[in-house]
């Protein structure tokens, strides 16, 4: 017979009435006997010598007897007998309690819940068992509880919530079976899908809601919901979304934001949820003066003022204030006072909108790191987890070193929980710096998707490990396939090598390709190139390394297509290089995330059959307007390739894509040359061969294209300007007259301009390309529509 849990609260109610009517009584026929003598009666007590239990079959007297905390011999009142009586009945192991004293001997009567027999959910589609039955605390064999069985039956209404389907309901039902024993079975009305019909924000002045929508993982859904990306109402992720949005602010100057609320109210249906946050933005700020005082005898503050590189001007944000605070202790400690502390006053300007920053040099409580203990780390090894600390037992203890340290340790990505929390030691001046985490899984095999129109459509497939072997060490195997191309690469990283912060990297590479189009040649490349990585500023980093590959080179078949320039660099070859690449890349970095910088410079020195110095630059600026509905990009990149006594190789040479330059094709620009195969003009075959030279630059825009937000499209404006130019003895010049087996070199300025389609699709992001040459010449190849996608699933 099934019961449901509605029915088992009815009959514990009644169990429950039952003893309070007894308790009743007693205080009723105390009270009668007693009129006119009210204070005795008020003033009755019991007293028992013995306790018997009756009614228990799983649950031993003795332990019934602790729950009521009853002592015999002991005076109790009334109230002392009712509040041991309610202490049983609160444990939730009885149907019915019942107090029933007899003179000096008590009677307390229960009568069990049963065991259950058996666990199950009934109804769930959308989640498995094992999902929803981790979420509860009922077990075969255990003791039921209605108490315990509603708490479970929230779990599972709560992970079905969490899964966007707030409406589900969940029903705890038992079942008797024979020998006192229930089957306890939970049965799932899942309800429908609720999507977020629409997101609002109130008091949000400086930014638009669509910026601020950006800001956020929740996304509306819509009429287009089935093709494009939809995000179903999850709390959890819209509390995440209100840390978010404060931590949006915050990196924008905005100190004193509040994000209020996120309210979150359903349509009638139950089937749409409107989700709306409240915001105070408070005003926006920037850096004033900053100023250095000591309140430490014996210590000058100009050596540390001097020390500050932030300028005024600059977003205030934490981390700025964070930056200015370790430049200044920085000083100290590198002048050996370890223990100096630059506490920060802030002054607002409101007038101006600035921010002083006043630091006091204060002396530090002499406090060392006794050990570092580290908890939860079951695949990962703790070297990898205390290499992230700038600070070892016996230094002194600073608690923003700590802050930093568990903020170095949740970006390595190998943990979803990071608790670092100094506890104290085993003597006052010592501290144990206590580090919890919980790890997060770091490895994946990913299939992939990707078209070009230079490279047709490919596939590819890659296993990617983060945390390799739980050393914190980098694996990827990644094999490709392109229409005209093939290619397996495997890479691995040690990023603290010999415990320094130097990343040591091994990359092998094995490629083939085919002639095509755009190339009247195939090849086969083998390549090794080991590389050591390390930081050498706040934000520059360079990177050291060396090579040896073998290639060799192949003209398309029949030679009479490919231009002699072409066929003369046939063959193989073995090249060895060494190189270097300084970057500078403030993108990303908190300091202010409307704007960024960055540039790149490498070069490479090859030798055996090969001699070559190759030279590479790239500078680009990103800047976000509009209160960030606009980006604007700026890229600039240039190189340049100087042989010894042979000539270059095409497959040495610069090639500008249709991605670098576009609105041609790749080789569509550059130096090109004709093969003795007539064509219809009487000219030869146009075979592009790159360039010693390059430079281009690149202007580009961004923004929104005002259409609903669940479409995921914006749009885009570009200009792109350069050439590439420069070949080695190129032989025969072409020129009236001359169109075969001849070479044209000239460095002749290109640009085209466009527009661009960015679809966030299901399939990946997707960017539509469509560009008109307007400096061209006749040779080149173009390529007015171009697009790109790449996914991983």
């Amino acid at each position: 017979m099934r019961i449901s849990h509605v029915d088992m609260h009815a009959r514990a109610l009644g169990g429950v009435m039952k003893p309070l009517r007894g308790l009743a009584a007693v205080f009723l026929f105390s009270s009668a006997i007693s009129i006119g003598a009210a204070s005795g009666a008020l003033a009755q007590s019991y007293s028992f010598s013995s306790i018997d239990v009756q009614g228990n079959t799983l649950i031993d007297d003795d332990q019934i007897i602790s729950y009521a905390r009853i002592l015999r011999g002991r005076n109790l009142s009334a109230a002392d007998l009712n509040a041991a009586y309610q202490r049983v009945a609160a444990t939730g192991f009885f149907r019915e309690v019942d107090f029933v004293p007899q003179g000096n001997r008590l009677v307390i009567t229960v009568q069990e819940y049963p065991l259950i027999n058996r666990v199950s959910i009934e109804g769930n589609r959308r989640l498995d068992d094992d999902d929803l039955s981790a979420t509860i605390t009922s077990r075969s064999g255990g003791v039921y509880s209605p108490a315990t069985a509603e708490a479970d039956a929230n779990a599972i209404a709560e992970a079905y919530a969490n899964a966007g389907r707030l409406s589900a309901r969940v029903n705890p039902v038992i079942i008797e079976r024979q020998g006192g024993r229930v089957d306890l079975v939970f049965e799932v009305q899942e309800g429908a899908v609720v999507e977020v019909e629409r997101i609002s924000f109130v008091g949000n002045r400086t930014y638009s809601e669509r910026r601020l929508r950006n800001a956020i993982e929740t996304a509306q859904a819509g009429r287009l919901s089935t093709l494009f990306r939809v995000d179903n109402y999850n709390e959890q992720r819209v509390a995440r979304d209100r840390q978010a949005l404060h931590d949006f602010y915050l990196s924008r100057g905005f100190i004193d934001v509040q994000v209020l609320s996120g309210i979150t109210e359903l349509n009638a249906e139950r089937d749409g949820a409107y989700v709306t946050f409240t915001i105070r933005e408070g005003q926006q700020y920037r850096l004033g003066n900053i100023t250095v005082t000591s309140q430490i005898s014996g210590i000058d503050a100009a050596p540390y003022q001097a020390g500050l590189i932030e300028r005024p001007g600059t977003l205030f944000t934490p981390t700025l204030l964070e930056n200015i605070i370790q430049q200044a202790e920085r000083v100290g400690y590198e002048s050996g006072e370890r223990f100096v502390r630059a506490e920060p006053t802030l002054v607002r300007n409101e007038r101006d909108g600035t921010i002083d920053v006043e630091l006091t040099l204060i002396r530090g409580e002499r406090v060392f790191i006794e050990r570092i203990d580290i908890q939860g780390n079951v695949t990962t090894e703790d070297r990898v987890i205390r290499r992230q600390f700038d600070v070892a037992e016996g230094d002194p203890l600073n608690p923003r070193e700590l802050r930093e340290a568990a903020a170095r340790i949740q970006r390595t990505g190998f943990f979803s929980d990071v608790q670092v929390n100094p506890v104290g030691g085993s003597t006052p001046d010592q501290a144990v710096v206590d580090v919890r985490v919980e790890e997060a899984t770091t490895g994946s095999l990913g299939f992939g998707l990707s078209y070009g129109a230079d490279d047709g459509v490919g596939g590819n497939i890659s296993y990617n490990e983060n945390n390799f072997l739980g050393r914190g060490q980098r694996l990827n195997v990644t094999l490709s396939t392109l229409e005209s191309s093939q290619a397996v690469s495997l890479s691995f990283t040690e990023p603290a090598f010999l415990g320094r912060n130097v990343a040591l990297g091994l990359n092998v590479g094995l490629s083939t390709s085919s002639a095509n189009d755009s190339a009247y040649f195939s090849t086969e490349v083998a390549q090794f190139s080991p590389s050591l990585t390390f930081p050498v500023s706040e934000y520059g980093e360079l990177s050291v390394r060396t090579s040896i590959s073998r290639y060799s080179l192949t003209p398309a078949s029949p030679r009479r297509q490919t231009a002699p320039r072409i066929l003369r660099d046939r063959g193989s070859a073995t090249t060895a290089s060494v190189g270097y690449t300084y970057s500078f890349d403030t993108r990303d970095t908190g300091i202010d995330p409307d704007r960024g910088f960055v540039f790149r410079f490498s070069q490479d020195l090859a030798g055996v059959d090969r001699n070559w110095l190759r030279s590479t630059m790239m500078a680009g600026y990103e800047q976000h307007i509009l209160n960030g509905d606009v980006t604007l990009r700026v890229e600039f990149e240039a190189g340049a390739i100087i042989h010894g006594d042979d000539a270059s190789r095409i497959n040495e040479r610069f090639v500008l894509s249709s991605e670098q330059f576009r609105g041609f094709s790749s080789y569509g620009i550059g130096p090109v040359g004709y093969s003795n195969m007539g064509g219809p003009t009487g000219g030869g075959t146009r075979n592009g061969l790159g360039g010693n030279f390059f430079a281009v630059a690149r202007f580009e825009a961004e923004f929104p294209l005002g259409l609903p937000q669940e479409y995921n499209l914006h749009g885009g404006a570009f200009l792109d300007v350069g050439s590439i130019w420069g070949i080695d003895q190129p032989g025969t010049i072409c020129a009236p007259g001359v169109t075969q087996n001849c070479v044209i070199d000239e460095a002749a300025l290109r640009a085209a301009a466009g527009v661009s389609l960015f679809w966030s699709s299901p399939l990946g992001p997707l960017r539509f390309n469509f560009a008109v040459p307007i400096m061209i010449e006749d040779y080149d190849r173009e390529r007015r529509f171009d697009l790109t996608v790449a996914t991983r699933f």
